[in-house]
């Protein structure tokens, strides 16, 4: 069905078009068709038909007017950490660092691990966090708080009480996203539900980690989604995890309210492929198996490294280097990757872990920058897709039933139309996957 509407505010003209696609919709393919077949997937899951019709003053159509679709920004979130946002004591390195994300991303993700963002008990770093998030959305940037709850370490101020550390967890959650709403309005509420109880954590965590198992190891994450939810109900809330199996599967499934509805809105998956990078056999079955549950699927750590593919540094924890040979390697493997996700119509969103070697985690070559901020092949190849490849400009011109058609990347536009060389009249308009829509523009 054909629908068409157009917006009026402050003199401005805009349109929101949008067609349906279900996951249910992806069609089996054969392993060996799953990479060949991608760009054929991205025509069909991430681009819609787009009629633009051209009328005058009256309502007539007006034939052979010009007409300039530019495309500003992507639907889909292309992000990073950005924890090294503030360098301040080398403000070129900072400014390299902001300014190619900016180029890059509309994604972001900013560290609320609890120890660091709290140190001790009532003092923040709410203002550092804040700062960060004004400038994303200055930026045009969407932020993420990355996580609520966690049990990777204790803050060292809380008391050996399980009763008394779930209440300051709750109180945490209901802080950051209170204090934050507006800022950021996108959170990772509960990081590693799985496997709460493993033995790095009993050692690192011991506080945090008995709470978690006093309250139950669902109980507890249904009760941070609900402090969240509560605080924030329009927010944006993940559950995330480093396991992409069934046991994660099965947590995801009992997060659920009294009458079965989803505590969280999106299902974030790790995907550190420190190793070496995942098969396309993989990638996909991960997709397949996290898109049952029919809501959206974030990508929320990935990466591929540039160097000797290890899990961490040595001993003596020295950043091990960037090769000429791993970046080549990681160029290759990230566009597969992200090719592979992108194709698939229930991934929403990939965020890369870190944008640079600059305090890497785990001292790895991870970054899309080196730690000088100069861009690795990995970053070009990103730009090349997000902003070449996967971007929609067209020159079209319109017909004698005054409409100009093309396919078109969903997001943000900007239409142009000109007609015999008289001032251009601009529409924006948005291009989204609910409901078909069509652009009409009228000259003056």
């Amino acid at each position: 069905m054909m629908r068409v509407q157009s917006l009026f505010c402050a003199g401005l003209q805009l349109f929101v078009l949008s067609v349906c696609v279900s996951a249910s919709d992806v069609t089996p393919a054969d392993p060996a068709d799953l990479y060949r077949d991608a760009d054929a997937r991205i025509e069909k899951y991430r681009k819609a038909d787009v009629s633009i019709t051209v009328l005058d003053s009256v309502g007539q159509p007006v034939s052979g007017a010009e007409v300039h679709l530019q495309q500003t920004r992507h639907a889909f979130l292309f992000g990073s950490n950005i924890f090294t946002w503030q360098i301040e004591d080398a403000p070129n390195l900072q400014q390299a660092y902001r300014g190619q994300f900016t180029d890059l991303l509309n994604f972001a993700t900013a560290g609320f691990y609890w120890p660091s963002y709290e140190p001790a008990k009532g003092k923040t770093r709410f203002e550092d966090r804040a700062a960060c998030a004004r400038w994303c959305q200055q930026q045009g940037i969407v932020l993420k708080g990355h996580p609520l709850a966690w049990n990777y370490s204790d803050p060292r101020w809380i008391p050996d009480d399980s009763k008394a550390i779930f209440a300051f967890q709750l109180g945490r959650i209901t802080d950051c996203v209170t204090r934050f709403n507006g800022l950021i309005n996108t959170w990772d509420v509960v990081n590693e539900p799985t496997h709460v109880d493993r033995q790095e954590f009993k050692d690192r965590a011991p506080k945090m980690t008995r709470m978690w198992m006093d309250v139950g190891q669902i109980e507890f994450a249904k009760s941070c989604f609900e402090a969240a939810r509560k605080a924030n109900p329009e927010a944006t809330l993940l559950v995330n995890d480093y396991r992409v199996d069934e046991p994660y599967a099965e947590v995801i499934r009992q997060l659920v309210d009294a009458d079965g509805k989803p505590l969280y809105d999106k299902i974030g998956i790790q995907s550190h492929q420190h190793g070496g990078a995942w098969s396309n056999e993989k990638i996909w079955e991960t997709c397949e198996r996290f898109a049952a549950f029919g809501v959206p699927l974030h990508f929320t750590e990935t990466t591929i490294l540039s160097g000797e593919r290890k899990w961490r540094a040595d001993e003596d924890r020295t950043p091990w280097p960037s090769t000429d040979e791993g970046e080549a390697y990681q160029s290759k493997e990230v566009e597969r990757f992200y090719t592979m996700l992108y194709s698939h119509p229930s991934v929403e969103a990939i965020t890369w872990w870190d944008f640079s070697d600059y305090h890497a985690w785990k001292r790895a070559p991870a970054g899309l920058l080196r730690d000088d901020m100069t861009a690795k092949p990995a970053y070009h190849t990103l730009m090349s897709l997000i902003h070449d490849k996967w971007w929609t400009e067209e020159q079209l011109m319109s017909g004698p039933d005054g409409k100009a058609a093309c396919r078109a990347t969903y997001g943000d536009y900007e239409v142009t139309v000109t007609r015999n060389g008289k001032s251009p009249v601009v529409v924006r308009a948005t291009v989204a996957r609910e409901q078909e829509r069509a652009i009409v523009v009228r000259l003056p």
